[in-house]
């Protein structure tokens, strides 16, 4: 069986050649953040968020500390902190998982399933539970005021064209010069 460490850096290396950002916090490998995008078909698409990401010594064999770094809004994620209450990787965590199923599976599951009956934000839970509508707006909001690329420090070429311009800078623009300009 191999060690915590090389288990450690395999797991590490396989997240950084999958589609995900990853950004050393020093120079071990047990601290980074990652770049992780809101799930289609939820109220948290288009949002980006830098997610923290600590190793215990005993990685597998413990489970990863995950933390959000900008604000979301979620039941089941402290609006201070960004701490993360998930059962699989709180109390359930396996060996079997790594962090690649981390940011595929648990974190969209996550945002996709919200548990308004164990949360960390009761405000978030209460709304969710009262009004599901007015919820999803208030995680709309959210995303559009902290979960956009430059939130997270991504440079603004990393961005697609179409949200380089803000609805009110687009609204303001000379359409007539937007429509007689070709694509680079």
């Amino acid at each position: 069986m191999s060690s915590p460490r090389k288990r450690r850096e395999m797991d590490l290396m396989k997240l950084m050649m999958s589609d995900y950002k990853v950004e050393m916090i020093n120079d071990g490998m047990q601290e980074f953040y990652v770049e992780f995008n809101g799930p289609k078909e939820s109220p948290y698409h288009g949002g980006v968020w830098k997610i923290r990401v600590e190793l215990p010594d005993a990685y597998p064999y413990k489970s990863p500390s995950i933390g959000f770094i900008n604000k979301i809004y979620h039941p089941n994620v402290d609006e201070m902190s960004g701490s993360v209450c998930l059962d699989v990787i709180n109390q359930t965590w396996s060996p079997m998982f790594d962090l690649v199923n981390v940011f595929e599976v648990f974190l969209p599951q996550l945002l996709l399933y919200p548990n308004p009956s164990d949360p960390l934000n009761g405000e978030a839970a209460a709304l969710m539970m009262s009004d599901r509508a007015a919820y999803d707006q208030r995680v709309k909001e959210y995303c559009e005021k902290y979960a956009k690329p430059e939130d997270i420090g991504a440079k603004a070429e990393d961005r697609s064209s179409d949200e380089e311009l803000s609805e009110d800078e687009f609204a303001a623009s000379d359409d007539e010069e937007i429509a007689g300009k070709a694509d680079p």
